[in-house]
């Protein structure tokens, strides 16, 4: 809930501040006059405003204090001044007590919000609209000759099928509340009241129409003009008829510049000219919401953005190409650096190689020669052919018989 809405929803409960807020031009309002009756509400309703300050400048102070840890954890420089903005409605230099300067603060706060929400809504249809014309043209210029001839025509016959419809009453004349007194209340036209009218539709009870309520009126005549189930009818069109209608009804019967329409506000207005015999009601597309000024400047920026996008796609590309070429660098250097280790591995093998049979050569020095390694095996070998005796081919002497005894073969 809005802190303003809050706060008079509090002090209308004060006897004499409803009888001001209800009898004080918005203009008053608005130069700090309501504020200063802040003094004579009762004691109670006092309290409860201290109390509502105190709960709202501490939600404040924490959402800040969450704001400036989140920043500076990523060192990001903290704009303490745009921080302190967001206590513009509420003097934080008094925490503790909601004064009248409080007040006069929402009030300007709340007013310069109301103040510029339609005309940022009117310059946002215009995008819209303005946008809408530009997709059509660009896409003609895909099209061959046949094809936009036909894409024309089409474009033709839509407008003026929206255009064909029945009349528009005048927003807030008698012949439209009539209407809507009959088709939507069900009652005789004959029997139209304006201030059972304004009970009818004062649908909270407040005895003011709000800017709700009053475009809640306008519906049986924008249904005239707007189908959603119709090619040629745009809801977005729709709902900026319906604030054109509301903000000419505001500045015709809202005579106090409240924003809201009070009954006797109502009733004054249903006695005038205007409301009984209106001008006729121009619709959207009796007027274009941009002109060929504005067109063409809107397109102008386009043109730019479109350019902007695409020097920065070029240079992306030209970054991916620098980043694309490093990585095949640093893919060479790698498969480089794996052939040198390679070659450096075969070297000390074929080193290794060359000591072992040098030290295979040298007598002695078997054992240091890796185990079972086929120097090993030769020089051991050679060792133990070394070391076998050699024998002489000497004559053995035979055996003489001893004497007296017969040699066994001699017969």
């Amino acid at each position: 809930k809005e802190p303003l809405r809050e706060v008079i929803d509090f002090l209308e409960k004060d006897q004499h501040f409803r009888e001001k807020l209800h009898n004080t031009d918005m203009e008053d309002i608005k130069q700090g006059k309501l504020a200063k009756e802040l003094d004579f509400v009762s004691h109670h309703v006092r309290t409860k405003l201290d109390e509502l300050k105190r709960q709202e400048v501490n939600r404040l102070r924490t959402l800040i204090k969450a704001k400036q840890d989140i920043e500076g954890g990523n060192d990001i420089a903290v704009d303490h001044q745009a921080l302190l903005k967001q206590f513009e409605y509420l003097n934080h230099m008094n925490p503790h007590t909601f004064e009248v300067e409080d007040l006069d603060r929402l009030i300007k706060s709340a007013t310069k919000d109301l103040e510029n929400y339609d005309k940022e809504r009117h310059e946002e249809f215009k995008r819209y609209e303005m946008m809408k014309e530009h997709d059509r043209r660009e896409h003609l210029k895909t099209l061959n000759d046949e094809e936009r001839k036909k894409e024309e025509e089409h474009y033709e016959e839509m407008r003026k099928k929206h255009a064909d419809h029945p009349k528009v009453n005048h927003p807030g004349s008698e012949n439209q509340l009539k209407e809507v007194w009959e088709e939507a209340d069900g009652l005789d036209p004959e029997d139209f009241d304006p201030k059972t009218f304004f009970n009818l539709h004062d649908t909270n009870g407040d005895g003011f129409f709000d800017e709700q309520e009053l475009e809640a009126l306008f519906t049986k005549e924008l249904e005239k003009i707007y189908d959603p189930t119709n090619e040629e009818d745009d809801m977005v069109e729709m709902e900026e008829e319906r604030l054109r209608m509301r903000e000419h009804v505001m500045n015709e019967v809202d005579t106090n510049k409240d924003r809201l329409v009070s009954m006797g506000e109502f009733l004054v207005a249903t006695k005038k000219k205007e409301f009984l015999e209106p001008d006729s009601w121009e619709t959207l597309e009796q007027n274009q919401a941009y002109t060929d000024a504005e067109m063409r400047e809107f397109e102008e920026h386009l043109a730019q953005q479109e350019q902007d996008l695409n020097q920065r796609a070029v240079d992306l590309q030209k970054q991916r190409t620098e980043l694309e070429r490093q990585q095949e660098q640093l893919n060479a250097q790698k498969i480089e650096l794996q052939q040198v280790r390679s070659a450096t591995v075969q070297q000390e093998k074929a080193l290794l190689q060359q000591m072992h049979n040098i030290l295979a050569q040298l007598p002695g020095h078997q054992d240091q020669l890796p185990p079972g390694s086929p120097q090993a095996h030769r020089v051991q070998h050679e060792e133990h052919q070394q070391n076998i005796p050699q024998q002489t081919h000497q004559e053995i002497p035979a055996v003489q018989p001893e004497v007296g005894q017969e040699h066994p073969h001699q017969p």
